[in-house]
């Protein structure tokens, strides 16, 4: 009978589990990352919300250095998606926290948008800055108390001499804290800003006649039929009627202010009453120089002589010669 081979194998092996060659799916071959490489955590990499347009745009923007234009114009330019689709990924981005836009005013009053790109949603400092720990306080021994001193066989006693106490031992040296550095303020977090001076104030004419604010109205109203982009409210209306009542009563056509208000508007008005009361106050006219008109002339009462005066009466002669003829 022959021998059994026990060096043989009866089957093939079973996969192990966690061996480095998985049997089915993805493969990594890894190579380790010196240089040029960004760190993505996978709550971004494997989210179950964003599609896979906004993943790969956040990723992009992360690896991006600070100070790179990103909207949705470079973005478009870069990549062959449509501004359309690069615009819903970054909405995407903003509703689940990895980005976020705000717009700011420069002190030379330009507006510009000011984007922050969030590695971890949710955070609100973009620097931690760490508490520093409190030193503990030493603790000091208590001074070793002073034997009594022996009773000498003499009668004469000698001076006591003065108890000096041991100096307490040294503490034990402590490791110092290091301090942070401060960091640099990010422009991320919201720094307090002064409270906005109030608007300027709607200019009124100086005599509100009633026929200039009917004028002033109805321009207002009409402004829908011309430029359907402008809607206002009544409020709207009857709060505006009164600065154009101004420029009505410094002598301008309606022609004038209705292009005024109308001209060159910006796509899309969003907030039209606002423009208009904008426009109202920063294009105001100056006041009309009153015209020169000559004092009227009139009839003097004694010698029908002409004179210049303001009311009728008698001239500068006869009032001067009234004080003779009334005491002759």
């Amino acid at each position: 009978m022959d021998t059994q081979q026990v060096s043989a194998p009866s089957r093939a092996p079973s996969p192990v589990p966690g061996d480095a060659t998985p049997s089915s799916g993805v493969m990594h071959i890894n190579s380790r990352h010196t240089s040029h490489f960004t760190v993505v955590g996978n709550h971004l990499a494997q989210h179950r919300e964003l599609s896979l347009l906004a993943i790969g745009l956040a990723t992009h923007i992360q690896s991006l250095p600070a100070g790179t234009k990103i909207g949705i114009k470079p973005l478009t330019e870069r990549f062959p998606d449509s501004e359309a689709r690069i615009a819903a990924a970054l909405r995407e981005l903003e509703a689940h926290g990895y980005l976020r836009r705000t717009r700011e005013r420069l002190p030379n009053g330009r507006v510009i948008t000011r984007t922050c790109s969030y590695n971890q949603p949710g955070s609100t400092n973009a620097h931690p800055v760490p508490t520093p720990r409190r030193r503990p306080k030493p603790i000091h021994p208590a001074p070793a108390a002073a034997p009594a001193p022996a009773l000498a066989p003499v009668a004469t006693p000698a001076p006591p001499t003065p108890e000096v106490p041991e100096a307490p031992a040294p503490p034990a040296p402590t490791a110092a804290t290091p301090t942070p550095p401060p960091r640099p303020a990010s422009p991320c977090v919201p720094a307090p800003t002064a409270p906005k001076p109030p608007p300027p104030p709607l200019p009124q004419p100086t005599n509100p006649l009633p026929q200039l604010l009917h004028a002033a109205t109805a321009l207002l109203t009409d402004l829908h039929r011309r430029t359907p982009h402008i809607t206002l409210t009544e409020r709207d209306i009857h709060h505006l009627a009164p600065a154009v009542a101004t420029w009505f009563e410094r002598g301008t056509t309606p022609a004038a202010i209705r292009q005024a208000l109308t001209n060159d508007l910006p796509q899309p008005l969003r907030f039209p009453a606002k423009l208009l009361r904008h426009r109202l106050i920063a294009l105001l006219p100056p006041p009309t120089t009153p015209t020169y008109q000559p004092t009227p002339l009139q009839n003097c009462d004694r010698c029908d002589r002409a004179f210049r005066s303001p009311t009728p009466g008698n001239c500068h002669d006869c009032t001067a010669d009234e004080p003779h003829l009334l005491s002759a």
